[in-house]
């Protein structure tokens, strides 16, 4: 079997890395960005703080500031139109998962205009053409999308999430600086930071894992479980640590896939506009419990890192049940929900959400084969 790992040139991590975004514009001959963002990022003076390097560096930029949450086909069209209007030769994205996503749509199709409609970009579209440059620098720690191959988006009039999963679309730098994410609110702090133990988790133990992403996600778990709560605080160890965890998770789960956890989330994002991380800590318990007659040994090292006592000592079912109980503590912990009713979820719903579930791209890659059925059931039991 051959395995493939694609990561971005060059990453710049800790308190201040931003200050290294105006060398590296000058050393790639950038002239001129379109900063993508959304307007509190401005309001609240977190984006600002980069645009206050250009300026001391007399950079051009030109904002599109339209970045919604789960952003939509509707926001890439509107930022494909300001990149050309700025003629820009390469784009900063400045926030979480919505603006970097953005920014891969729109870099993607500018070199690539074929697909101009967005939506042939779904699952492996097999572009030609590298993307328009990007360089990223996420404002939470969750996502990752500085350092994945994938991005998502929302097609509001079907309801419905679709997963990009393209080795063109990675960003050529990025600057994961615990100082711009300071700002985060607590809650935004907790869904973020749970989507990146779900990003670990799912990734150790999908059907792609092989060792060197192994080692990675095993270590985002351990940095996560033990530095999160500490983060949703404020403290800002505690953030510096969950910045450098969820990128882990990000080399690690971009290339090999996540599961089912995922696979349900989006289109609990798409009908209800629930944050992605909110969905995806709510639902993990569940499918780790569905998933763990499948998956060895592997609830055993993940206790293990998580700090579960006599997790060696353990039989197989109790240190998997025990594995289980650490993640639902954590998610309680830092005020995540626990049944998904709390979301907006409805009954009558569940038949169509559970067929986008199981379409979406990511459900393949669970350790454990699923259907409709099965999948309505799941979110039953979190009713």
């Amino acid at each position: 079997m051959v395995n493939r790992m694609i990561l971005n040139e060059t990453s710049y991590f800790g308190k201040g890395s931003i200050g290294k975004i105006v060398a590296e514009v000058k050393n790639r001959g950038f002239k001129k960005a379109l900063i993508v963002t959304d307007k509190d990022l401005i309001k609240f003076n977190v984006a600002t703080k980069v645009m206050d390097l250009l300026d001391q560096n007399h950079n051009e930029y030109e904002v599109f500031d339209g970045i919604i949450p789960n952003p939509t086909l509707e926001v890439v069209r509107e930022g494909l139109a300001a990149y050309k209007k700025a003629n820009a030769d390469y784009i900063l994205a400045i926030g979480g998962g919505s603006s970097i996503d953005t920014a891969k749509a729109i870099g993607i199709i500018i070199t690539n205009p074929e697909h101009e409609d967005i939506v042939s970009l779904e699952g492996e579209p097999g572009t030609k053409n590298p993307s328009a440059p990007i360089l990223a620098v996420p404002t939470t720690s969750g996502t990752a999308a500085e350092v994945t191959i994938n991005y998502v988006i929302t097609d509001k009039e079907h309801n419905r999430k679709f997963v990009c999963v393209d080795q063109h679309d990675i960003p050529i730098a990025s600057f994961v600086d615990s100082d711009l994410m300071m700002g985060m609110p607590k809650s935004l702090c907790a869904a973020t930071g749970m989507d990146a133990l779900t990003h670990a988790i799912e990734g150790y133990i999908t059907k792609g894992a092989w060792a060197l992403t192994d080692m990675m996600h095993l270590k985002a778990i351990e940095i996560i479980s033990h530095s999160l709560r500490a983060s949703v605080r404020g403290d800002q160890s505690g953030r510096e640590a969950m910045a450098l965890g969820q990128y882990i998770a990000g080399m690690g789960f971009s290339n090999v896939g996540l599961g089912l956890v995922h696979g349900m989330a989006h289109p609990l994002s798409a009908w209800y506009n629930v944050p992605h991380g909110v969905a995806c800590a709510s639902l993990l318990p569940t499918i780790m419990e569905y998933n763990k007659a499948f998956t060895g040994e592997k609830y055993r090292d993940i206790a293990r890192v998580m700090g579960v006592k006599n997790a060696d000592s353990l039989s197989l079912d109790a240190v998997r049940d025990a594995a289980i109980a650490a993640v639902k503590q954590l998610g309680k912990d830092v005020g995540i929900p626990q049944n998904i009713t709390e979301l907006g979820v409805k009954k009558e719903d569940l038949p169509s959400i559970a067929k986008d579930a199981r379409a979406d791209v990511c459900t393949g890659g669970n350790p454990r084969d699923t259907n409709r059925e099965e999948i309505i059931e799941l979110y039953q039991s979190l009713l």
